[in-house]
């Protein structure tokens, strides 16, 4: 099982739009689960990715930021971590 947590802020068009694919994506990957954070309510998080969000880690490591590619995601989902 996968954690997948989307790092945003609310208004965030980018935000959305990752919101969106990563959603469509999940539903493909029921063992896996979402979690959202805003940088609003976090100053570590907004220190760190103020300037990158939206950013999405899959358990904890970084998978990418600003926009998120459908395909990868499935990649990184399907693959076994190592």
């Amino acid at each position: 099982m996968s954690t997948l947590t989307l790092i945003g802020k609310p208004g965030c068009h980018l935000c959305d739009d990752a919101r969106a694919i990563v959603t469509t994506v999940l539903t493909e990957f029921p063992d896996a689960a979402l979690d959202e954070l805003s940088i609003l309510d976090d100053e570590a998080l907004r220190d760190r990715y103020a300037e990158e969000i939206p950013v999405l880690l899959i358990d904890g490591a970084v998978h990418t930021y600003w926009r998120v590619d459908a395909e990868r995601l499935r990649a990184a989902l399907t693959t076994p971590a190592r």
